[in-house]
């Protein structure tokens, strides 16, 4: 039945159908990735993924989409943008060290239902259209190289930072695929624009490019804050300043994000006042105010007693005030040792800086 569809019409379809679901685009692509797994095995190699070992746990099915999903010869890709229209300005949030700083793409729902949602809609759309054909929605949820794929159609080229970067759109949207068994004419692949700019690089606080597209994960503030579950080395904790999910830095300073559109979603508009929230009043959440606030949210996945360590090295970072050392003193006792250790580090330092 598939051997008598005009392929080339259904890209067309598939791309409209995308944009009436809120995708701002949508890119086509095989699923040869030889250069990206020897790029993936040269980093887990140096032990740059840190503690997540499911980045090595998968072996080739990362890197081999019919081995991940028997049948696919094609990847959809799709792109939504995430920034939010009236979150207060992250530079502000930034140089305002009473405030908390949480990544823009997390201020609102999950990403992953919003993305997943939209993704299964247009799948079937395309299954109301040529029939049954097998297919897998993926949403950050899987060993999937979503980059490297995307990287391969219209969407964009790879920035130095690691990100996808698209001319007209920035780094500031979500990715999400379609493994398809259905053999779409792919893009041609969008031409790179960073030249000898390095931003990104010079912006991060905490020198996590080791070298232009190479992240050592182990010292990005995202993966400190989000991934890693056990104390945050010490010689870090003054680089990370207010940032307390997350780190938007290398984003900022990218040029092809001065002009980027703002999302259109509501889904992904601030809750909880969490644009612009002072780091005192998210140390005092305790347990279930935590878990309540952030149903929906990203954020709940790192549980609370990171979500304290994290505020802990924060307020650790802040000017000394009786505000901020009572409110570390009241944690002081927790029942963490985890969270007892951070509090005691960052007490330690407002003192002497007092």
């Amino acid at each position: 039945m598939h051997d008598l569809l005009d392929y080339t019409k259904l890209v067309r379809d598939i791309r409209a159908w995308g944009r009436e679901l809120g995708f701002a685009d949508i890119g086509i692509s095989g699923i040869a990735l030889e250069r990206a797994e020897q790029e993936l095995l040269r980093w887990l190699d140096k032990g740059y993924h840190g503690d997540m070992d499911y980045m090595a746990t998968h072996g080739s099915k990362r890197t081999r989409p019919g081995e991940l999903v028997p049948g696919t010869v094609s990847v959809i890709s799709a792109r939504l943008p995430y920034w939010p229209q009236d979150a207060a300005p992250a530079g502000e949030v930034l140089n305002d060290p009473a405030l908390a700083y949480v990544s823009r793409y997390a201020l609102g729902r999950d990403y992953h239902k919003v993305l997943r949602d939209r993704l299964q809609k247009l799948a079937a759309r395309i299954e109301a259209a040529v029939g049954p054909f097998g297919h897998r929605v993926f949403t950050d949820s899987a060993p999937v190289m979503e980059v490297a794929l995307a990287a391969q159609t219209k969407l964009g080229w790879r920035g130095k930072h690691t990100l996808l970067l698209n001319r007209g759109a920035g780094s500031y949207f979500f990715l999400g695929e379609i493994y398809a068994s259905l053999p779409l004419p792919p893009d041609e692949s969008a031409s790179a624009h960073c030249g000898t700019c390095t931003a990104c690089l010079d912006s991060c606080p905490t020198r996590a490019f080791v070298a232009p597209y190479v992240l050592d994960a182990r010292r990005c503030i995202s993966y400190l804050t989000i991934e890693h579950k056990d104390g945050i080395p010490v010689e870090l904790r003054p680089q990370m300043g207010n940032r307390i999910y997350g780190c938007d830095d290398c984003q900022l300073a990218c040029p092809w994000n001065r002009e980027a559109a703002p999302g259109m979603l509501p889904d992904f508009d601030p809750r909880h006042g969490l644009d612009a929230v002072t780091l005192v009043e998210l140390f005092a959440w305790d347990e279930e105010t935590f878990l309540k606030r952030m149903e929906g949210s990203a954020i709940r996945r790192i549980g609370h007693e990171r979500w304290l360590r994290n505020i802990a090295v924060a307020l650790g970072n802040a000017p000394p005030s009786a505000e901020t050392l009572a409110a570390l003193e009241a944690r002081s006792r927790h029942p963490s040792e985890l969270v007892r250790e951070h509090v005691t580090w960052a007490l330690a330092r407002l003192q002497a800086a007092g």
